[in-house]
């Protein structure tokens, strides 16, 4: 007897356990209020190549991406003017090559920075991953880096 009570106890525990793990919070979306919502749109998926997915609305103010297994980055128009952030505040993608990256950059004509600011600059991290900043058509900031995962 005292030994099944001890495997009820030992299976309750590992359940518990086992659904605390599962209750741990993953990033669902980031939005983003942006003034032209075809403008960024078209940022978002003609240049950085994200892919759109179906949003509730249908009211041509939103616009969402995926941006990961289980995350969306959402676009809803109506902001009044650019948004003034520090680059400290920014999103993040990853790609193969910065370097390609940047005559993609070049032949649509943007410009970018490193971290110190330097215009046309890479920074090359600690680790090795290399990164540049740029800002969308709202002046949120952007990394791209080739981080792998």
């Amino acid at each position: 007897m005292k030994k099944l009570l001890f495997l009820c106890l030992f299976i309750t525990a590992v359940s518990a356990a086992s659904a605390q793990q599962k209750a741990r919070p993953y990033l669902n979306h980031l939005a983003l209020y942006v003034q032209n919502l075809e403008k960024a749109t078209e940022f978002y998926r003609d240049f950085l190549g994200l892919d759109t997915i179906p949003e509730p609305f249908h009211d041509g103010k939103h616009t969402w991406f995926s941006v990961g297994p289980l995350s969306h980055l959402h676009l809803i128009e109506g902001a009044k003017g650019p948004h003034a952030g520090d680059r400290n505040s920014h999103i993040c993608f990853s790609v193969d090559s910065v370097e390609d990256f940047i005559v993609r950059l070049k032949k649509a004509g943007m410009t970018f920075i490193n971290w110190a600011g330097e215009k046309e600059k890479i920074t090359l991290r600690v680790d090795g991953v290399k990164q540049i900043y740029l800002q969308d058509p709202d002046g949120y900031w952007i990394e791209v880096n080739d981080a792998r995962k």
